[in-house]
């Protein structure tokens, strides 16, 4: 998986600079002291070397937290929130909701809600392929009001039923930074709001830097 990777390959940089972290974790890194200029160009000089180019671009910033909260939201908790996504989401990133959906809407062309529902599709696709839960407990599991109301947002996104998707001998699942959004293949390094900070995306894959403190940040898998 590209998270394993893209932690491995920071990790490297990281050890190669000499800059001493207390943990690189699921879309985190915390390094333990600030880093000078120097340091600075050098770590971004080192990243570069793995298709990385620098951007500051704060709406981009908060574009990728609420990204992150889905995906997290949707493929990492034990279970989906009993509040309303829009709730959530709001409470998570400390924006009011409105703001944020015309946000996301105005820059990727989709709305929060079809993100999400592509997102818990594409679940539904991991657990089908998984094959250790029948349709009824996936679609409880994800929220869904009947097998029924599962299978017909399935066929919406994906053309196909779950069943024949199950037989499927190819079941290539999408990675998840691209679910549900065309976007550029360039990889990116992007200033977060701390002036301190850097955050950086590994094919796909998003790392935000911070010194004297762990902040939000998000990890994507890519498909096989």
């Amino acid at each position: 998986m590209v998270t394993i990777r893209c932690k491995l390959v920071v990790k490297s940089v990281l050890a190669n600079l000499g800059l001493l972290y207390n943990q690189v974790d699921l879309g985190q890194v915390d390094l333990k002291e600030d880093i000078s200029v120097i340091q600075r160009e050098q770590l971004r000089t080192a990243l570069l070397n793995y298709g990385l180019v620098l951007l500051e671009d704060r709406k981009a910033i908060l574009i990728e937290k609420i990204k992150s909260v889905v995906v997290e939201m949707v493929h990492y908790e034990d279970e989906l929130p009993k509040i309303k996504n829009s709730d959530y989401i709001s409470a998570k990133l400390h924006y009011n909701y409105t703001y944020l959906a015309n946000l996301f809407s105005a820059v990727t062309g989709i709305t929060i809600e079809h993100y999400i529902i592509t997102h818990k599709i594409e679940r539904v696709k991991e657990l089908l392929v998984y094959d250790e839960l029948s349709l009824k407990e996936i679609a409880w599991k994800l929220h869904y009001s009947s097998v029924a109301h599962l299978s017909n947002q399935f066929r919406k996104i994906t053309g196909l039923t779950p069943t024949f998707f199950k037989h499927l001998k190819d079941k290539r699942l999408t990675a998840l930074e691209n679910v549900g959004i065309v976007e550029p293949s360039a990889t990116y390094i992007m200033y977060p709001y701390h002036s301190k900070g850097l955050a950086v995306q590994v094919n796909g894959e998003n790392l935000k830097f911070k010194q004297n403190g762990t902040i939000y940040a998000r990890q994507t898998a890519t498909g096989s």
